[in-house]
């Protein structure tokens, strides 16, 4: 089948060909940060991949360095500006823009057809509400997952974290916000495998290629049973709580102390300030774990997004 191109989208890319749809985050600039277009475009993109015919799964990827690096946080600022609309002031604004932020995810979830996240570079905060939502997570062995935010931004409004990796292993990272590598991620099984970067597409289209040979009705009928099974395990309504428990943590001194800092020093100082005490930022799966760790810091950048 010839490659089709939709050219509808401004933050996504939408291609499809034989037997899959890839969608390509594209704001390479910005790391993938997260916008309302481009939630609302992903969104919409999902449901019509899921409606064709010819589609029997969805490549979720990103491009340039990174696969998505949270949410843009300068859009975010801009948007507590009174406009008319829900500004996120008060606790019932605040949980109905993570839950409506947290309905278009969960197309990746409910869409009938199977999703696979193509994760390399950065998958930090929000980035990784989008590539756990996914049926499946191939990530590069040096990609770097993580929820840094919650050192002093909040919780997680989305967390299929418990369901992946156990308890243990989602509270070291999330009580730290410590990120760990892809290969890491695989060991714990917070991601389904991992692979040497320059492999991670081939090993990604090879996958897509086998979904490629099942007929979609039994593709959507034993994705379904699976997540109805999570269902059962209370995997949805979890979802729906964890907004409004991230409403609650934005009343934390920690999260208004982040917001004051903004204001006096920027947002990038401010990210600089919250991190650098962490060091490197990584959890080690097989290593000692000691004070004795490097503090250099050993990833590309992270600012204004998480």
């Amino acid at each position: 089948m010839s490659l089709k191109v939709e050219d509808r989208y401004k933050a996504i890319r939408v291609e499809v060909e034989e037997g899959r749809a890839r969608i390509t985050f594209n704001r390479p600039g910005r790391h993938n940060a997260i916008s309302q277009t481009l939630l609302a475009e992903l969104e919409h993109a999902l449901w019509e991949a899921d409606d064709d015919n010819s589609v029997h799964c969805v490549i979720v990827r990103g491009a340039g360095r990174s696969f998505c690096s949270g949410y843009d946080l300068t859009e975010r600022i801009g948007s507590k500006k009174d406009s008319g609309r829900r500004t996120g002031r008060s606790h019932d604004d605040d949980t109905w823009l993570m839950e409506r932020n947290n309905r278009r995810i969960r197309a990746l979830w409910e869409m009938h057809k199977p999703t696979i996240a193509q994760v390399h570079g950065n998958c930090l905060a929000g980035g990784t509400d989008l590539a756990m939502a996914c049926d499946m997570v191939i990530a590069a062995d040096d990609a770097r997952i993580g929820f840094p935010a919650a050192r002093t931004m909040g919780a997680l409004p989305n967390n299929l974290w418990l369901y992946n990796c156990g308890p243990q292993w989602a509270k070291r990272l999330q009580l730290t916000g410590d990120s760990i590598s892809g290969e890491d991620a695989a060991k714990i099984g917070l991601v389904m495998k991992s692979v040497p970067a320059d492999l991670l597409e081939d090993e990604v289209e090879g996958l897509a290629d086998r979904l490629a040979l099942i007929d979609p009705d039994l593709l959507a009928a034993n994705k379904r049973i699976t997540n109805l099974g999570l269902e059962l395990m209370g995997a949805q309504v979890l979802q729906r709580l964890a907004a409004e428990n991230d409403a609650r943590a934005h009343h934390a001194k920690a999260v208004r102390d982040y917001v004051g800092t903004v204001k006096e020093h920027g947002l990038n100082e401010t990210l600089r300030l919250r991190d650098e005490p962490f060091g490197e930022g990584f959890a080690h799966v097989e290593e000692p774990e000691g004070r004795g760790r490097p503090t250099k810091l050993q990833s590309p950048p992270r600012r204004n997004f998480e």
